[in-house]
């Protein structure tokens, strides 16, 4: 606890939260902070599937273009009368899908990530927008909006649900095969490889699973609202590759835990708020996601010059 507590994500959250009970109590407001809570639970799952990408030492920009397919599919199913169950299952088959399109090309033809995804972010944006011709899912049905559950029991399941699935992949990653298998493949691929692990098969399946959790994520949002951008997800990469790395995952794979992200993810979540409380410009929430990104892979690579500087002087 006192690793996570002296992390980036935990000094900031908490000089943050610091400086807005001295300077704008306002913020601890009781619907204020429902709100807030209720808006990154879904990229907190997101969030999840991101930081199992980092840990292999891949990066996954196309995630927010997956989530907007996700709560496309989500919607249009639910008002074709598949109730939640079918709208559920297939915003998860769906970024299964478009996980397992990204973990081919990486895993399978060894093209690097960010070129992949890159590439399949703009493929999916275009293609969506040319499908919808821009147009929202209007006129969600009454079952599908909070589940069905009405607004008060509504917010309480996307927070637990949330929470659940952060708690199981948490264990799984400390306590399975699966887990220990990602970190080793994200620490030294061949070393894993001669362990009698397939990397390749490791890495097509994180992107899968990650596909699968951004198609829960969407759905988690989208049985918020009672209608569905075609352009929804704008800027959740940016947000969440920020808040895995903030919560001390490496970008060169092998390191970082699920309770880091989750407190890059509750800072990166009370940033944009705060600042508007605090009377600054909320806009300045993307040049610290940007600079978070950009500090954390500076950090991560002057780690490794000395770690290999470490290396070579015991060699001699």
């Amino acid at each position: 606890m006192k690793r996570i507590a002296g992390s980036p994500a935990g000094l900031g959250l908490g000089a943050l939260l610091a400086v807005t009970a001295i300077a704008a109590p306002g913020f601890y407001a009781t619907a204020n902070l429902r709100d807030v809570i209720l808006t990154n639970a879904p990229v907190l799952v997101a969030a999840i599937g991101m930081t199992l990408v980092i840990l292999l030492g891949e990066i996954d920009i196309s995630i927010g273009a997956q989530f907007a397919v996700c709560s496309v599919v989500a919607g249009l199913l639910a008002k074709s009368g598949f109730g939640m169950a079918g709208s559920a299952l297939g915003a998860a088959l769906a970024g299964g899908v478009l996980g397992a399109l990204n973990g081919l090309l990486v895993a399978r033809f060894r093209i690097p990530s960010i070129v992949v995804t890159l590439a399949t972010m703009m493929a999916i944006r275009d293609v969506l927008r040319w499908s919808t011709e821009g147009a929202w899912v209007q006129n969600l049905p009454a079952s599908f909006q909070w589940a069905g559950f009405g607004q008060s029991a509504g917010w309480w399941l996307i927070v637990v649900c949330a929470l659940a699935i952060f708690l199981i992949f948490r264990w799984g990653l400390r306590n399975l095969s699966a887990g220990r298998a990602v970190y080793a493949t994200g620490c030294a691929p061949e070393a894993a490889r001669l362990a009698g692990l397939n990397p390749r098969a490791v890495v097509f399946s994180v992107f899968v699973v990650s596909g699968i959790l951004a198609g829960i994520s969407a759905l988690l949002s989208s049985i918020r609202f009672s209608d569905i951008q075609s352009n929804t997800g704008n800027g959740l990469e940016m947000k969440v590759i920020a808040a895995v790395v903030v919560g001390g995952a490496s970008i060169s794979g092998g390191r970082g835990t699920l309770a880091g992200t989750l407190l890059g993810v509750a800072l990166l979540g009370v940033i944009g708020t705060a600042l508007t409380f605090l009377g600054v410009n909320p806009y300045w929430e993307k040049a610290a996601q940007g600079a978070i990104i950009l500090v954390g892979v500076i950090s991560d690579a002057w780690a490794r010059t000395e770690k290999h500087g470490v290396l070579a002087a015991a060699g001699h």
